[in-house]
């Protein structure tokens, strides 16, 4: 009896998430389909990695998440921004790390890595990455990379309030400014926090940089644009010659490993003053 019950609420759970999500039936097709796949990897095999490397090509397109009238959980796998390139490579990677292949259990994940502790609402997004670095450390998907030695020898100092100061510049708060308090507070418990970070001059191609950044860790690069902690995010990719990025590239307009340098990357950007690193728990050097 109490197994037929716990089973009518996992059903009743997972078809109220699936109601609230908003999808294609290609997304479906796209994700059942790789997360089967990546079943017959080899053993070891760096899921992060191999996960984004299956999104390379896919256009850029920003904004796919505000195209509701209310919040929903969109999955949209055909087009991509940095953040959400991100965000379905590390749910698709924890789906084939618990072995689960079916799309309900990408849902969960996926509003997990969203969402302050899972919740669905837009106050409740992960709008600075910082946020999202300690929410998703919290739910024991991540854990920040971090030391007080090298490579780590700079300190930002957040002051963040970029999303209430331009509010009207997001379609969902100009719809719902009476969402800005709530942005206001999130921001606020940001504000005053330091972290240390490797200055962009810094990276090379080192032993000690290769035993501190892994393939397939998540990189934020930091800003110095007022009000804001960092501007781009992406997945740290070696080769022989040095570091690279995978990200979803505005400038590129899609997926792309980038062939220069990520050293060289970020001399092209003046704002950019350096990265911080989180890794996936249970994730091996490779």
């Amino acid at each position: 009896m109490k197994t037929r019950r716990y089973i009518a609420i996992v059903l009743a759970f997972l078809f109220c998430l699936t109601a609230s999500a908003a999808y294609d039936q290609k997304d479906v097709k796209r994700v059942e389909s790789m997360l089967a796949a990546a079943k017959k990897q080899p053993k070891g095999t760096n899921l992060m990695v191999y996960f984004g490397k299956q999104f390379i090509g896919v256009p850029y397109v920003a904004h796919t998440l505000d195209n509701n009238k209310e919040e929903q959980l969109v999955v949209n796998t055909r087009e991509l921004d940095c953040t959400t390139f991100v965000e379905n490579v590390l749910a698709l990677t924890l789906c084939a790390r618990d072995g689960k292949t079916r799309f309900e259990d990408f849902l969960v994940k996926l509003k997990q890595i969203r969402y302050r502790g899972g919740q669905l609402a837009y106050v409740n997004r992960l709008h600075y990455f910082t946020d999202w670095i300690e929410d998703n450390q919290k739910m024991g998907f991540v854990k920040k990379v971090e030391s007080k030695s090298k490579p780590f020898t700079a300190v930002q100092h957040l002051n963040v309030n970029f999303m209430s100061e331009h509010y009207k510049s997001y379609t969902m708060l100009t719809a719902h400014p009476e969402w800005v308090p709530e942005i206001k507070k999130a921001e606020a418990a940001l504000t005053g926090r330091s972290y240390r970070y490797i200055p962009k001059a810094s990276i090379a191609n080192t032993k000690l940089f290769r035993n501190t950044i892994y393939s397939g860790d998540i990189i934020a690069i930091l800003t110095n644009k007022t009000g804001l902690d960092t501007s781009h995010i992406g997945i740290a990719y070696w080769e022989k010659d040095g570091l690279h990025l995978m990200n979803a590239s505005q400038v590129r307009g899609k997926v792309v490993i980038e062939t220069m340098l990520f050293r060289t990357y970020m001399k092209k950007h003046p704002s950019q003053i350096g990265i911080r690193v989180c890794r996936v728990v249970n994730s091996k050097k490779n």
